[in-house]
């Protein structure tokens, strides 16, 4: 019967601490090693049985992932921020991984989902796309917020327009806040670029993949929300059920309450507090 291996990786820029775990939870090895392709695969082929490993999600889980995928039976990248049970006691690298590894084998994680490779390059141009498109918003909020710090009504996109710039730009008597309006305009204008650069090659991506096409077939979905979707969501597949999926999509109901029940006269009776439901 082969035996299976527990394996939690606690990554950092320079080192990965390891601890491997049997079935039982016994710890059988720690390590630290090099946060370097070839030392990491030479470790894991040194090892035998059914791998399973888990490490985080962060700046390295992407590469990770690929790398360890062909090497291991199962991988899980987890979410930092449902491992609320590696906050108690005491802290380290070594503990953190040890951790990990005994949180895989109870079935304790939260997985986050990584596969799809065909589709990374659109899943890293969406990336872009929505860094820069949050960019430029913080830009423009940036810009409004400077002329009514100076006693300046502004309303509209009139103020973004480059027809229109100078005339808001006479209207700072300041020589200093003027200039800095200025550098806000150039940044805005090279953000602006830099998004229609980026829209260009994800919607050039997206009509390589067919759920795209079928999917602007949606009204209100057009092209670019279409390969948002594809690139986010990947595959439906992935969640057990569909409400699953519409909540991940942000279509599922919230329900908020609380004291729900209360005795009255000896008897519990269900309160008449209305539910707050947040779409």
């Amino acid at each position: 019967m082969t035996s299976v291996q527990y394996i939690g990786l606690d990554v950092h820029k320079e080192t990965i601490s390891i601890a491997v775990l049997n079935s039982a939870g016994k710890l059988l090895m720690e390590s630290i090693i090099e946060t370097k392709a070839s030392t990491i695969v030479q470790f894991i082929a040194g090892l035998r049985g059914d791998l399973r490993i888990t490490f985080e999600e962060g700046t390295w889980a992407a590469w990770l992932y690929d790398l360890l995928k062909p090497h291991v039976s199962q991988i899980v990248v987890c979410n930092p921020r449902k491992n609320a049970l590696l906050k108690d006691g005491n802290k380290s690298d070594r503990i953190d991984a040890r951790k990990l590894a005994d949180l895989l084998r109870l079935n304790y994680l939260k997985p986050i989902y990584h596969g799809q490779n065909g589709i990374r390059m659109l899943k890293e141009l969406t990336r872009t796309y929505l860094t820069i498109s949050k960019d430029l918003v913080r830009v423009m909020n940036r810009l409004k917020a400077l002329y009514r710090a100076w006693g300046i009504g502004v309303a509209g996109k009139t103020v973004y327009s480059p027809r229109h710039r100078e005339e808001w730009l006479k209207k700072i008597t300041e020589a200093g806040v003027r200039r800095r309006a200025e550098h806000f305009y150039q940044q805005l204008d090279a953000l602006q670029q830099l998004r229609c650069e980026v829209r260009r090659d994800l919607l050039q991506e997206s009509r390589k993949h067919s759920t795209a096409k079928i999917l602007r077939e949606i009204p209100a979905i057009g092209p670019i929300r279409s390969a948002l979707l594809v690139a986010l969501i990947q595959t439906p597949h992935r969640f057990r059920t569909k409400r699953q999926l519409w909540a991940y999509s942000g279509l599922a109901l919230e329900t908020h309450d609380s004291a729900q029940y209360r005795y009255v006269d000896g008897q519990l009776l269900h309160s008449q507090k209305p539910q707050q439901i947040r779409d």
